[in-house]
């Protein structure tokens, strides 16, 4: 069952570690951006007069801002005290840690990738899913810590917040695995 849950998640489960229903949302669009990085921008020199161009921001940083605007977004959402603030701290560097984690994991992987045997493409994938397995070892009791802090009806909008994640990702999920209608005639 667990083998059969990594290979129909390959997607999701490579970017980040999830918790339950996820702390951090991995897409298949995510994972796309981390084994594809953009290219490089040109090294030509800009025209006179005209203004520098910024350079394209690095998957890597991408995957960092996505996970901090996840952070944020979740500390607003469980209404995080400042007396639980040690905790959440605990539970946000994990997150950062294990995001960074899997996406040198996952960026190794796509360097990796013209060279690979099938063989080779599985244990990679296999690396992959320990990290998340790993980063979910440590996030569940250091979640279970903030979890434990909160009130009642903190516990409460937590649990809500945690089954609509649920909810959205199997949705997502049978919209993925629903067949197309054939074209009428």
């Amino acid at each position: 069952m667990k083998h059969r849950f990594i290979w129909q998640n390959l997607t999701m489960a490579a970017t980040v570690a999830l918790l339950g229903a996820g702390l951090v949302s991995a897409t298949p669009a995510a994972m796309a951006q981390a084994a594809n990085p953009a290219p490089p921008a040109s090294s030509a020199k800009p025209a006179m007069g005209s203004a520098p161009q910024a350079a394209a921001p690095s998957a890597a940083q991408r995957g960092d801002a996505r996970v901090e605007a996840h952070i944020k977004r979740l500390h607003d959402q469980l209404k995080i005290t400042p007396a639980q603030t040690d905790q959440w701290n605990a539970v946000a560097q994990i997150m950062r840690d294990n995001e960074k984690k899997l996406a040198d994991l996952v960026q190794t992987r796509a360097k990796s990738a013209p060279a690979m045997s099938a063989v080779d493409n599985l244990r990679t994938y296999e690396e992959i899913a320990d990290a998340h397995e790993d980063g979910l070892k440590r996030l569940v009791p250091a979640f279970d810590a903030l979890y434990a802090a909160m009130s009642d009806t903190q516990k409460k909008n937590a649990d809500q917040i945690f089954r609509q994640r649920i909810r959205a990702r199997a949705a997502a999920q049978s919209k993925q695995t629903t067949p197309a209608k054939p074209p009428n005639g």
